[in-house]
This record gives structure tokens, C-alpha cells and sequence, in this order.
């Protein structure tokens, strides 16, 4: 082995010790590609927009303000990506996956009324949301990584995700609230003497998190009692409107090793801004229906994608991909039936576009396609549970997301690659399961 590639090794093995992570995550997370709650799951989120429950801090911290009952929810997301690939020329038949790594949440929600902290006693309510990976036990877990056989945008592990906001009624039938998205930018700092064997002697690491905050803001609009307090057509309908701030986490990485007999004064490495997750700017507007035993919800989400490219211009690992993203609209429909006062379907459909414009991106190599997502369940309500002083409800929700087949061209400079074909076809589907109990108090 030349001497080069001995302190190019060593070197190496000095960042991966700092870069060390159990996880892929990817560049959504799990509120946004699936849902928060399982009536999210089930509506495809056409009546997220909507929802009075805690995690209105996420999609509109105003609706918290359309039911005064505190609520203290618990729920679990487990979703299951099959993606797979095809070669897209002639010649032998090749086929694989992609990824089938799942997303495991554990998501807590806690909704209060504080109203008895102002004297006033204007109505105000609290709400705070936690979600985190693997069922809680793994909270920070990430990986950025090139590719020479490709990965998906949207889909693998999601990262720490928190959110607290607040809601108050405004004005005759308005309501407004405001929710801020909390991040975390991680640092750190390797110092260490590397041997030629591949050991480390001396070594010093510093991590510290800095926190990132971003804005969610949002109005509910009861537009008959907005317009015509003495009834009208506008009665039954509803609108809201919202603002979800762009968020990321970002974790830089400075080591200096030094190599006895080789580089003793030691050579700096950085590794800068790798972007492990992002979530856009995300305008939603909203209208819901409400029929008497059923309720119609109609939601259509402009999604800025395109500043993504802008961020990994930065990311010292993704940069060379030359991505390109473009902004989308989501559509989504949702249905509310009420079997009894206690039992409750729920259904909806979406059709998400890709934002991803690029079909090469070299060494990143990043997948995704359009896709539609259904999603249906079921919530039972228990007014006068054992043990129990306040009903509980328990909510059951799946959803199915169809990704549409679409050509990639994979370019590496890794002679080493694993041998997927240089140009493939990409489908695949998701399954998704979600389970949630509340007290309401």
C-alpha cells in the first residue's frame, strides 16, 4: 500500500469516528410524508388543517382554538417503504430494492386550556408536540451519504422533531394561533493522533446543539358566523389558512488527526452543513363541509421545494449532485362519517408530486417519483371509560401511497460500485400503520 493511501485511510477513519450514526434519514420527515396523528394517516392530511387536537401546532396552530377540552394523545407510526428498481435497457433482466428501511415514531401531544393565566380570561390554549425515531429509542440518529446505487428523497428514518404553539379567538368567528418548529444544528470537534495501524491515541470530542427555530402560523374562519351572524348558507362551512416555516437540521464536523511520522502538525478536515433533514415552506389553504353526520374537507398545500437546491450548494456532501427542485402543489380530499356519536370513519386521497426535477444527479443519485396516497380509519370514542373520570379515544388509521414508475440515470466516480444498472426504473409502495389513544379532560 502506497504511503498516500495509508494516510488517506487514516485520515478517513478519523471523520467516520465523528460521523458515526445509526440511521438514514431522509429529507422530509414523518408529519409531513405520512401524518402526525392517525386522523391524519386516514385523511391523506385533507383534514389536517382542521384538526382541534395538539398537533394543530404542526399544520395550523389556530384550529386549537375550536375545542376548549385539554387532550393528552400518545400514538405510534410505523411505516413501510417497498422500493424497488428495474433495468431500464435491454439485456439481462436485473431487479432489486432499494430501500425497504422503516419509519418507526413515537409521537406524544399534550393540549391545554390557559386561560385562567390571563385575567382577562380571554380563551387561549396551549399545545405542545414530540415525535422521535424508533419508537423513542433513537432521538438524533442520522446519516448523509453519496450513493452509487441511489436513495430516496423522502423516505428512511426522520430525526427529533418538536413543536409548541398557541391559539386564541380573534374576532367573530376567527381564530388565530402561532406554533413555532424547533431544530437542532449539531457541531462537532474531533482532535486525536492516529497510528499507522488504524488506532486512535489522545483523542478529544466536543459535540454541542445549537437550536433553530421556525414560524407556523395559521387562522380558522367559521364564515357563516364571519358574515352572517344570523344565519346563512355559510353556516355549515369553514375555511383556514396556514404557514409552515422551512426547517432543517444540520450537524458540521471539524477533525484534526495527526499522523505521527507522516503529518504531525495534523491536517484539518470539515465537513460543513450536511442537511440531514428539510422540511419546506408550505402554503395550505383550506375548506371544510360540514353535512350533519358527515363532513367534506378540501385542502390544496403549495410546497417551496425549490430553495432545497440552494441548501445543498453548502452541504459538503451532497453538493456535487447538481440537484434540482421545483415547487409543487398538493392536492388532498377528506371524508368524516359519524356511524354513531361514538364511532367515526375517516378516508381521503392525495396526489403529491415529485419536487425532485433532476433524473441524474451524480454520486447522490437521489429517487423519488409522483405518487397518490389513500388512507382510511376508524375512531372510537368511550365516554365513560374504567378507572377513567374524562372519555377516551382510540384511533386506528392505514395508508397506502403508490409511487408511479419513473427513469433514473445513476453516475458514480466509485469504481467499486455495487453493480446496480446505470439506468433503472423506479416504483414502489408504502404501507403505513397508525394508533393513537387520547384523553380528553
Amino acid at each position: 500500500m502506497s504511503r498516500n493511501s495509508i494516510t488517506t485511510n487514516l485520515l478517513s477513519a478519523g471523520v467516520m469516528l465523528a460521523l458515526s450514526s445509526t440511521a438514514a434519514a431522509g429529507m422530509s420527515n414523518a408529519p409531513s410524508t405520512f401524518g402526525m396523528f392517525p386522523s391524519d394517516v386516514a385523511s391523506a392530511q385533507a383534514f389536517s388543517i382542521f384538526s382541534s387536537s395538539a398537533n394543530a401546532v404542526y399544520y395550523n396552530p389556530a384550529a386549537l382554538a375550536q375545542d376548549g377540552r385539554g387532550q393528552l394523545t400518545g400514538a405510534i407510526l410505523h411505516g413501510e417503504p417497498d422500493l424497488g428498481y428495474k433495468d431500464a435497457v435491454g439485456g439481462p433482466a436485473r431487479s432489486g430494492r432499494i430501500t425497504d428501511e422503516p419509519s418507526q415514531q413515537l409521537i406524544l401531544g399534550l393540549k391545554a386550556d390557559a386561560s385562567d393565566l390571563l385575567t382577562t380570561g380571554h380563551p387561549i390554549y396551549l399545545a405542545l408536540m414530540l415525535g422521535s425515531e424508533e419508537y423513542g429509542r433513537e432521538m438524533l440518529g442520522f446519516s448523509s451519504q453519496t450513493s452509487d446505487s441511489g436513495q430516496y428523497l423522502t423516505y428512511g428514518r426522520n430525526p427529533l422533531f418538536l413543536n409548541v404553539g398557541a391559539a386564541t379567538p380573534i374576532w367573530r368567528g376567527i381564530d388565530f394561533g402561532a406554533a413555532i418548529n424547533i431544530t437542532l444544528n449539531n457541531k462537532a470537534d474531533l482532535d486525536s493522533q492516529l497510528e499507522l495501524n488504524g488506532e486512535t491515541r489522545q483523542e478529544v470530542l466536543n459535540v454541542s446543539a445549537e437550536t433553530v427555530y421556525r414560524p407556523n402560523v395559521g387562522f380558522n374562519v367559521a364564515l357563516g358566523e364571519t358574515f352572517c351572524p344570523d344565519g346563512c348558507f355559510l353556516d355549515r362551512m369553514s375555511a383556514a389558512v396556514a404557514f409552515r416555516g422551512h426547517s432543517q437540521t444540520e450537524t458540521s464536523v471539524d477533525a484534526t488527526p495527526v499522523v505521527n511520522g507522516l503529518i504531525p502538525g495534523g491536517l484539518p478536515l470539515r465537513v460543513a452543513n450536511v442537511i440531514e433533514g428539510y422540511q419546506p415552506d408550505i402554503y395550505s389553504v383550506g375548506l371544510r363541509y360540514d353535512m350533519g353526520r358527515a363532513r367534506l374537507a378540501f385542502t390544496g398545500e403549495f410546497q417551496q421545494w425549490s430553495d432545497l437546491g440552494d441548501e445543498f450548494s453548502s452541504d459538503t456532501i451532497k453538493d456535487q449532485g447538481m440537484l434540482e427542485f421545483k415547487d409543487t402543489f398538493v392536492p388532498r380530499v377528506g371524508l368524516e362519517f359519524d356511524f354513531t356519536d361514538a364511532l367515526m370513519l375517516t378516508t381521503g386521497v392525495a396526489f403529491e408530486e415529485s419536487p425532485l426535477d433532476s433524473d441524474v444527479s451524480p454520486d447522490v443519485n437521489y429517487l423519488d417519483a409522483d405518487k397518490v396516497v389513500i388512507g382510511v380509519g376508524l375512531s372510537a370514542t368511550f365516554k365513560n371509560p374504567p378507572l377513567l373520570a374524562w372519555p377516551l379515544t382510540v384511533d386506528l388509521a392505514y395508508q397506502y401511497q403508490q409511487l408511479d414508475e419513473r427513469r433514473f440515470d445513476i453516475v458514480t466516480t466509485n469504481t467499486a460500485s455495487s453493480g446496480t444498472p446505470t439506468s433503472l426504473k423506479t416504483d414502489g409502495d408504502v404501507n403505513v400503520f397508525s394508533g393513537s389513544v387520547t384523553l380528553k379532560f
